[in-house]
């Protein structure tokens, strides 16, 4: 069966409706799917085989005081285990660079563990051969006390 690449819209929401469940991290939040897409500087890419979304890429681009020109940056990447080593990571990542391209974009960029083998892997194969510096990401709970 033919998988197509789709950029969604406000209007898609109900595609979300049918995921495997190996692709997002968590349930579909309907109402949360609503006001991402509602948002113009949200980005969705799903790959869909029949009427099953079997991986995505979510980014959002963003405008900076400092900087000429848009960027886009690239939050998650996810492509169920059975459509894994197919191309569809980079399927889905050249459409949201494309994206980025309509929006004049000077960049796109993502942060990701070296570990992540498979995620090297793809960011290298859609046109990055520099091996990046190390970097250090540092996640902030906003949900519980920092007292």
């Amino acid at each position: 069966m033919t998988i197509a690449i789709k950029i969604l819209n406000h209007n898609d929401a109900d595609i979300l409706k049918n995921v495997d469940p190996d692709v997002f991290d968590d349930a579909i939040d309907l109402q949360r799917s609503e006001e991402f897409l509602a948002d113009p500087r949200h980005h969705l890419a799903v790959a869909i085989e029949g009427e099953l979304v079997v991986g995505f890429v979510s980014a959002v681009h963003y405008v900076h005081p400092d900087k000429p020109h848009p960027e886009m940056w690239i939050n998650e990447v996810s492509v169920a285990e059975t459509h894994r080593r197919q191309g569809l990571g980079k399927r889905l990542m050249n459409a949201v660079f494309d994206v980025a391209r309509e929006l004049g974009c000077a960049e796109a960029w993502v942060l990701t563990d070296r570990e992540n083998t498979a995620a090297m892997n793809l960011y290298s194969a859609v046109g990055n051969p520099e091996t990046p510096s190390d970097h250090v990401m540092f996640t902030f709970n906003l949900e519980e006390s920092n007292s």
